[in-house]
């Protein structure tokens, strides 16, 4: 202490130096950490060539990020802030790479002069928002869409399918519900760790916060998603009837064998659904504006108020379904059926408006029916593999009687609150309503055809031989197909791509049918072009980038091992066969994949029963004999 100076005073003047000097050291790291997140060059390099720029710029982020991935101090929402917002790209970039995909399908294009206008527009919502996009894809692509959100925007993921832990219904529901609601429990704590591309460059975790206690909510116009913080309960539907299980009891989380034993009696129960029960699930299955009409006529009091806000302030919805899924290599017909159930299921017995469904069948298999305005399928993908795969499937959460394990002491089932079923007093007029929205359901159940096919004759390893990236080799071989398909047309075809690299970031567009895969696809059935030359068509420059109206042909690829924690090569039998969508299009295919392994690709492959021009099998086998030739 200087002579003649305070000491409280000094103490003040010191500390306060250093909280100074902590926050500016904690600024300058962050902005750092932003300057080099906004370097996007090593998305272009090959590998086994990287520059010099990009090597010292991945040692930077090792420095400052601290090893990505591998350090565990790192928490779900750490590098939010310092993530790049979305740059709006030049009007003229814009036009001319939009006019040049639609080349292959168009004869002549004109261009209007209001672009400028809403450039300039763009531009100043860029400047004020997170991100100039997000909102309005979840609003204008999804919320203000009067149609039915079964199988037209919900979309579903399945179980491995070649190994099963338990086959005893209530088991196997409570101990993934364990473990959905423990990665909750991770994701409010900020305890999940973010995903990295590269192992050094974060992803935006923004969509993790809605996964759980978060629900559609329809309007006459437009939706509109409400999502709690907190809740202490999940929904369940069996047998037409709806329950609340409280998952908490005297300050602690029930254990799985304790959900066991609450889900069983759930199972047991042998009561009748009240009228017009059994139906309800159909009100979210049709249209939005009569759903949200009767909504305010019929479930704004009373014991219908309170059962409504006990399904949508729920975790999630668990559907115990009296129906087995599975799959016989020798029967695909189980298998499309096992995926039509999680699309779908019979039109009311999902609610399809929650954030996700889980459904668990009679022999154990299980799936999810996910609601997607919320986020995008990797959210969900990732909280799947992570509790699915790697828990569920870790050989500790089951008795050799296929129950679950008793972990600790526990009160007993007796001392535990009883799942409480909902009551509800629907009218006639209700009733009626419930009824035109489960016609409306049965009519799009009925015209959309799903075939799965698990293609084993080759897979990624024999695609990487040949010096190509698997995904570009697949839509390539989809342009062939639906060429074949359609009689010698192309079409706009839409592969999603995520834009996460930047703050809120959701989903872009690949537009995979070009000039470049035109030409090969024309060479290709012409038969006069030699081996060599299709080769050097396949191999251009647009596609070597790229791949680092209305879409006839949507496509997307479920992402596998997001976690960095699944070893297939160990455990081949762990591969999951991802999920699907619904066809975008009336006289189009939806098709989702995923790439298991090293040998083995899943097709979900989905279009109208009723249009003439299209048939999932038929394009299937196309699929199949493209990627071969």
């Amino acid at each position: 202490v200087p002579e003649g100076g305070s000491t409280a005073r000094y103490v003040r003047v010191v500390h306060g130096d250093r909280i100074t000097v902590w926050l500016t050291a904690a600024m300058l790291h962050r902005w750092l950490i932003g300057l080099l997140l906004s370097y996007h060059g090593w998305i272009y390099e090959s590998r086994g060539s990287v520059s010099l720029r990009t090597r010292l710029w991945a040692a930077s982020m090792r420095l400052l990020v601290g090893a990505g991935s591998g350090n565990r101090r790192v928490g779900l929402y750490s590098f939010q802030g310092a993530l790049p917002t979305l740059p709006v790209p030049a009007l003229s970039d814009s036009v001319r790479r939009y006019l040049t995909s639609m080349e292959p399908l168009l004869d002549d294009t004109e261009l209007s002069g209001v672009g400028r206008k809403l450039q300039f527009y763009l531009r100043l919502k860029s400047w004020w928002a997170p991100n100039y996009v997000s909102d309005w894809w979840e609003e204008f692509v999804y919320l203000y869409s009067r149609e039915p959100i079964m199988i037209n925007s919900n979309y579903y993921g399945m179980d491995c399918l070649f190994v099963q832990p338990t086959r005893v219904q209530a088991a196997r529901a409570a101990n993934v519900t364990w473990g959905l609601l423990q990665c909750w429990r991770r994701i409010c704590r900020e305890e999940m760790r973010p995903l990295f591309a590269g192992d050094s460059v974060p992803l935006c975790s923004w969509q993790y916060e809605r996964a759980f206690a978060t629900t559609r909510v329809p309007g006459e116009e437009r939706d509109y998603l409400v999502h709690l913080k907190d809740t202490g309960h999940i929904a369940v539907h069996h047998a037409g009837r709806y329950y609340a299980l409280y998952f908490r009891h005297n300050n602690r989380w029930l254990e799985p064998h304790e959900l066991e034993a609450q889900l069983q009696q759930i199972l047991d129960d042998k009561s009748e659904p009240a009228p017009g029960e059994r139906q309800l699930g159909a009100l979210t299955a049709g249209n939005r504006s009569a759903w949200a009409r009767a909504r305010s006529l019929h479930f704004s009091r009373g014991v219908n108020k309170t059962s409504l806000e006990a399904l949508e302030e729920a975790a999630f919805v668990l559907a115990l379904d009296d129906e087995a899924g599975d799959y016989d290599p020798d029967d695909d017909a189980k298998l499309n059926r096992y995926a039509k159930l999680l699309l779908h299921g019979d039109g009311c017995n999902r609610w399809f408006d929650k954030s996700f469904t889980m459904v668990v069948f009679a022999n154990g298999r299980l799936g999810l029916n996910a609601e997607h305005s919320w986020a995008d399928a990797p959210i969900l993908g990732q909280i799947w593999e992570e509790v699915t795969i790697l828990y569920d499937q870790s050989g500790s959460c089951y008795n050799s009687d296929g129950h679950c394990v008793v972990r600790s002491s526990s009160s007993p089932a007796a001392e535990l609150p009883a799942p409480v079923r909902l009551q509800w007093d629907l009218g006639q007029a209700c009733i009626e309503t419930i009824d035109q929205q489960l016609q409306i359901a049965r009519n799009l159940i009925n015209d959309v055809e799903l075939h799965l096919v698990v293609h084993n004759a080759f897979g990624k390893g024999a695609i990487k031989a040949c010096s190509m990236s698997p995904d570009a080799f697949i839509q390539l071989a989809l342009q062939l197909a639906y060429f074949r398909d359609s009689g010698g047309q192309f079409c706009l075809t839409y592969e999603a791509s995520m834009t996460r690299l930047f703050r809120e970031g959701r989903t872009e567009t690949v537009r995979s049918c070009t000039n470049e895969s035109c030409k090969f696809v024309r060479a290709f059935e012409a038969g006069i072009a030699t081996n060599a030359e299709l080769r050097s068509l396949i191999y251009s420059p647009f596609l070597d980038k790229a791949l680092k109206s209305q879409w006839k042909l949507s496509t997307s690829q479920t992402p596998h091992g997001l976690t960095g924690k699944l070893d297939l090569t160990r455990h081949p039998e762990l591969v999951s066969c991802g999920g699907g969508f619904g066809p975008v299009s009336y006289d189009g295919y939806g098709v989702s994949y995923i790439i298991g392994g090293e040998d083995t690709i899943f097709f979900h492959i989905s279009s109208r029963v009723s249009c003439q021009q299209t048939s999932s099998r038929r394009f299937g086998d196309r699929i199949c004999a493209a990627m071969r030739d």
